[in-house]
């Protein structure tokens, strides 16, 4: 069982489908391992272990009257501590939040009980979802599993610290500026923030109307994309939903990549990366050459105002958010975040008019280069993850310096544009800590996202756990 518990969603379903695993002794099991490990790790808010039971013994009776749901069902799943599952608190990362229970799950929450999936618990985050680095809780920083002294990264710090130590089978996180994405590549693990608008967020608790994004986040790519399956629905009360047929997105997974157009940004993406990151992500192209795909140099609009931009969308939008708990709540922040929010009140309303042409003009800029490639390959953080705590890089401490920026350099462009972003784990520092790489294509085109993350994955060999089931650490 404890080897079970480092196998991907598409192997456990089959021996539950087969009948070889009990949904009960696999929640159970998944209990135990949360039970021992996360004292370590800090990755959940709230562990529902009456509730998961309770849904096993149910997905179990089905198994054995011939019911069948599909891949998810039985399977233990995380949800990021902002997104509202009935009868379980919803703290967002926030002492302000402490008894919101909500009497209503999110419309993600739903789609993901009725494909039979459990729902193990909430997971920790920063604040708010109001940071990069998952380490401003009220809760307490998240731990890296691959090295307890490093940051998970952020928001969805919990998310990703839980699926890397097998204390659930895949989560569901947020994505504003990299939330999704920043924490997975620091975790060794693969996140999706999907075309905005793909996913209902009905039911999760906003930090940006304009640029938050749901999401899978999965050990595998394979596991992803049938996360993200389930994930898609048509919603009619999500004013931001985006009405699509649903589709498989696993579809290409598997074909051969020969031919595909991969775009290299000749600026802003590979600017003042970590020389370690710059050697894995160079050897990741190689490997997709060897692939067959044809590598396209690509020069972008203009990255500086795109990243300008979106800064100014997300600190307006925030504040206007949080403008309430601001005045009724002003002792119960964490201070770095307050701090942040404030930011905005020296942000005109001339300013976010031209962010918003900025976000226009940068969509139709981008419209040429999808002509030319197929995808963007980019590395997913130009750093290796920091020590938890840590907040600039070089000697200068300015705000402009802040490590917020670093992190969400890479990340944040594709929130403003809406483009759909995988991260994808490639590799390995000296020190063992995981480099993820991210690859970028035109709206609604996730599943070749998935085909290529599919294809490196497994001329990589990174497909499995990589870490010893008894211990929180990496080997």
């Amino acid at each position: 069982m404890d080897k079970l518990l480092t196998y991907d969603i598409k192997t456990v379903a089959d021996k539950i489908q087969k009948g070889e695993i009990s949904p009960v002794d696999l929640v159970e099991h998944v209990l135990t391992r949360i039970q021992e490990v996360d004292p370590l790790l800090n990755s959940f808010i709230t562990v529902d272990r009456e509730g998961a039971l309770q849904q096993a013994a149910e997905r179990e009776n089905e198994i054995q009257q011939g019911i069948y749901r599909g891949p998810l069902h039985g399977i233990p799943i995380g949800l990021k501590d902002n997104i509202d599952k009935s009868g379980l608190v919803t703290t967002a990362g926030s002492k302000i939040f402490a008894n919101n229970k909500p009497k209503t799950n999110a419309s993600l929450v739903n789609s993901l009980q009725e494909a039979g999936a459990i729902i193990i618990g909430k997971q920790n985050l920063h604040q708010f979802a109001y940071g990069p680095t998952g380490d401003r809780s009220s809760h307490g920083p998240v731990k890296n599993p691959y090295n307890l002294e490093k940051m998970t990264g952020g928001s969805s710090s919990g998310s990703a610290a839980s699926v890397a130590a097998c204390l659930c089978y895949g989560s569901i996180g947020t994505d504003t500026g990299g939330s999704i994405r920043i924490p997975a590549s620091f975790c060794g693990i693969v996140g999706m923030k999907p075309t905005y608008g793909r996913v209902s967020k009905r039911g999760v608790y906003p930090l940006s109307w304009t640029l938050d994004h749901a999401g899978p986040m999965t050990r595998t790519v394979t596991d992803n994309a049938l996360l993200l399956n389930v994930l898609v629905e048509n919603d009619a009360e999500d004013p931001d939903a985006i009405f699509k047929d649903s589709e498989d997105f696993t579809r290409l997974m598997g074909h051969d990549v020969k031919g595909k157009k991969i775009g290299i940004p000749d600026h802003f993406y590979f600017d003042n990366l970590d020389e370690e990151v710059r050697q894995v992500i160079q050897e990741t192209i190689q490997h997709f050459e060897q692939l067959g795909a044809e590598i396209i140099p690509v020069t972008l609009p203009n990255m500086g105002d795109v990243s300008e931009a979106h800064k100014i969308i997300l600190r307006s939008d925030a504040y206007a958010l949080h403008e309430k708990n601001l005045a009724e709540f002003p002792e119960d922040w964490d201070d770095e975040v307050k701090e942040r929010l404030l930011t905005a009140l020296d942000t005109s309303g001339a300013d976010y008019a031209k962010a918003v042409q900025v976000k226009k003009k940068t969509e139709q800029q981008f419209a040429p280069i999808w002509e030319k490639v197929d995808v963007l390959l980019t590395p997913t953080m130009p750093i290796l993850p920091p020590a938890t705590n840590e907040r600039y890089v070089g000697d200068q401490k300015k705000e402009s310096q802040h490590i917020r920026w670093t992190i969400t350099k890479l990340t944040a462009p594709t929130n403003l544009t809406g483009f759909p972003s995988l991260s994808v784990p490639c590799g390995y520092s000296t020190e063992g800590l995981p480099i993820g790489v991210q690859l970028i294509g035109p709206n609604f085109d996730e599943a070749i996202l998935y085909q290529l993350g599919g294809a490196l994955e497994q001329k990589l060999g990174l497909n499995t756990a990589k870490f010893d089931i008894h211990s929180a650490s990496t080997p």
